[in-house]
């Protein structure tokens, strides 16, 4: 059967079952092409340059070791490269999981006040919790007492920090950043371009090459230096806390489910696939807590890389996208190292201007679904609530050992609840 329309079979549960069993080795091979190949090569590309150099920021801001940073990458990309491939293949339709890039920059800005063990503790709280609104069902009625444009406020203040950081990178090394800005602008520009290869992609080799041709590069570091060729995990022991589980556990789970997972489920049904989304955030949780102690941030259905599994060939192929998209994260994951290494080695402008031009189309889409009018919006007033929620989260404000992201979220709430829902 090579119809989407029966992809899934519900069951007394709810937890959504194929409607086919997995498809055979020979069935696997006969579905492989090259352009499947290449859109899996795409998508994990996507996640190893811009995502990377995100998580590579948010470390930075805590102060992690380079075995730790490392770690993390391994962690992100192995295991949730073996559980793409295994979603794909039983779902026979690309399902790539990879991790919370808003939840990223959450963590980034935690990690002033709070420590790693905490952080790790509440990245299982977070996994729990996941799970178990997953399990029961309880994930749309948790959606409903927050607002959407409220949850996209709070990401665009998130993210906000990374499109001032690129102004900055470009003003501090117009040569470097510079080029990184206009091989970008001129890969986005042409659609037919942008649609075979990420423009940030090619932003990291022009910067790479003006850094080599102006010799740009950094010595490398001791820690960095004494790192091996091959990923070497570092198992982290949680440290339980109830101001890091206040901080970022639900501000966590809200990005992976109704920013990530949300975003996901959107580009596989503009598909024409129908996503197991019970089964999906259950997996999300499960592997959220399992990938905790490497120091692996929480697990999520990828938006932009499965858009990009997607945009090629016949969708009962597209599956072997997935699969591919998977065995070679567990390749990237397995050089970490070699990742921190060249990310190490870059300046801290180079790394700035990377991660901000792999950030705006994701800002541009929180300012949209924060502010944009809803067409069943017959008010003329635009709403307070994510405004609010924006400001609060910009603010770096800490109060009673909780950080900005939450209070946003606390305030855009009330104000949304007491004034945008009036009449």
């Amino acid at each position: 059967m090579s119809s989407t329309e029966a992809e899934l079979r519900p069951t007394e549960g709810g937890f959504e079952r194929p409607a086919q069993r997995p498809p055979s080795r020979r069935q696997l091979v006969a579905d492989f092409g090259g352009r499947y190949v290449g859109a899996g090569a795409t998508g994990v590309l996507f996640s190893a340059t811009g995502p990377v150099a995100v998580i590579m920021g948010a470390a930075s801001a805590g102060s992690l070791t380079a075995s730790q940073t490392a770690s993390w990458i391994f962690g992100v990309f192995v295991l949730n490269g073996l559980l793409t491939i295994v979603a794909s293949w039983v779902y026979r339709m690309p399902l790539s999981f990879f991790w919370t890039i808003p939840g990223t920059v959450l963590v980034g800005q935690a990690l002033g006040s709070l420590t790693w063990p905490e952080v790790v503790g509440a990245y299982i709280a977070t996994g729990i919790l996941i799970t178990v609104l997953g399990a029961t069902g309880l994930v749309a009625r948790l959606m409903a007492l927050i607002p959407h444009r409220v949850v996209m406020a709070m990401v665009a203040g998130a993210f906000l920090s990374f499109g001032t950081g690129l102004v900055r990178a470009v003003t501090s090394d117009v040569l470097v950043a510079g080029l990184m800005v206009v091989a970008w602008l001129l890969v986005t520009r042409s659609s037919a371009l942008a649609a075979k290869v990420p423009a940030v992609l090619i932003a990291l080799v022009v910067g790479l090459g003006a850094l080599a041709a102006t010799g740009g590069f950094e010595p490398l570091g001791a820690a960095a230096s004494s790192l091996p060729l091959v990923a070497a995990p570092e198992f982290v022991a949680p440290v339980w806390s109830w101001p890091a589980c206040a901080q970022l556990v639900v501000p966590l789970s809200i990005t992976v489910i109704a920013v990530q997972n949300g975003q996901g489920a959107a580009v596989l049904t503009a598909a024409g696939h129908h996503p197991p989304m019970k089964v999906v955030t259950v997996l999300c949780g499960i592997w959220s807590v399992l990938a905790a102690p490497l120091g692996a941030i929480s697990t999520c259905l990828a938006g932009p890389t499965n858009a990009l599994l997607t945009a090629v060939g016949e969708r009962h192929r597209q599956y072997t996208a997935g699969i591919t998209c998977g065995v070679l994260a567990i390749g990237v994951g397995l050089s970490a190292p070699m990742l921190v290494r060249l990310l190490t080695v870059v300046p801290t402008g180079f790394v700035a201007a990377l991660a901000g031009l792999a950030m705006l189309e994701a800002l541009r889409g929180a300012f949209v679904g924060a502010f944009r009018d809803s067409p069943e919006d017959t008010s003329k007033r635009p709403p307070l609530g994510p405004l609010i929620t924006l400001l609060v989260t910009i603010s770096s404000i800490q109060v009673a050992g909780l950080g900005a992201p939450f209070w946003g979220l606390v305030a855009g709430v009330v104000v949304t609840r007491l004034l945008d829902d009036r009449g």
